[in-house]
This record gives structure tokens, sequence and C-alpha cells, in this order.
């Protein structure tokens, strides 16, 4: 009785160990895995990605192209540069701004060369172009040669010519020229 314990212990240990050397029971089979996403949508993705991208190069593009340029008639710049010299004091300077003004509108409005003349050949040069007729030329010629006898006459005792007003008057005047010569083309 004495290996009686002994044998009960190890009888315990050899059944443990049969155990041991058993199979487990097998889990069941997990079912055939689905594709990731990327498997299934990366393609499209990336060319969607790529479009994006492009699609955003053009927009900003389109943003920060600057813009063309305004090109605004020449009788209209005329008429609002004069009309802002209307009632200053007619000195030299406000002499020399309505004269460049009007000369600035015949050349872009008759298409005159635009190089730097001086009076005297800027009114040869409006006698010798048939669009603005001989009336109208004489008239902006006889003008400017007025304005430049007061801009640089030492006396300063004359009355104004309204030098503005009129250079309006001779734009409008020149205004019907470009009409009836352009009613004839």
């Amino acid at each position: 009785m004495k290996f009686l314990p002994a044998i009960f212990l190890l009888s315990f240990t050899f059944a443990k160990a049969a155990d041991t050397n058993a199979l487990p029971a097998l889990a069941p089979a997990y079912g055939e895995m689905p594709p990731t996403f990327w498997e299934q949508h990366g393609t499209s993705v990336i060319v969607g990605g790529f479009a994006f991208v492009i699609l955003a190069m053009l927009v900003l593009w389109k943003l920060f192209q600057p813009k063309p340029a305004v090109i605004l008639p020449p009788e209209f710049l005329a008429r609002d540069a004069l009309a802002k010299l209307i009632g200053r004091p007619e000195d030299g300077k406000l002499l020399s701004d309505v004269s460049q003004i009007l000369r600035r509108y015949v050349i872009a409005a008759f298409i005159f060369p635009a190089a730097e003349l001086t009076t005297a050949e800027f009114c040869a040069a409006l006698v010798g172009n048939e669009t603005i007729g001989t009336e109208l030329a004489g008239s902006i010629s006889n003008f400017l040669r007025e304005c430049d006898e007061r801009k640089f006459s030492p006396t300063k005792s004359a009355p104004p010519i309204n030098a503005a007003s009129r250079a309006l008057e001779l734009i409008a005047l020149a205004e019907k020229q470009r009409e009836r010569v352009q009613g004839t083309k």
C-alpha cells in the first residue's frame, strides 16, 4: 500500500500525457477573404486623383491668367480727361494738358503716326490728312496754336479761352467727321 498513492499520482500524469498527444479539435475553415479596398478601387482612385489635380490646375491657371485689357475708344478717354480739367484756372499747365489730350485723341481717332511732333508739324500733318477734312483741321490747328501762344506768352492778362470746353467741342466735331467718313466707306 505504500506505493498506492504513488501509483495513483502517476496514473494521473500518464493520463494527462496521453491527452496531450491527441489532436485538438479543428476550428471551421474561414471563407475566402474578400479583396481589400485598394484591390477593388485602386485604379479608380488613382485615375480620379490625377483628374482632380489636372482640373484643379486648370481652374487655378484660369483664375490667375491676366485679364485682357479693356481698350476704351479715344473719344471716351479724351472726354473723360477733359472733364476733369473743366473749372481749373487756365495756366500754362492746363493749356499744355488740354493740347496734349487733343493731340492724343486726333492721333488715335484718325490713325496718325505716333511720332512726337511740334505744333507746326502736327498742324501740317492735320491739313495733309484727307479723313479729317480741311475745316476741322483748320479749327484744331488754330486751337493748338492759340494754346501755344498763351502757354509761352510772357503776359498773363488775357481773358481765359475755356480751353477744356473748346477741346470738347472740337472732339464732338471730330466724331461727326469720323461718322461721315465711316458712312461713306
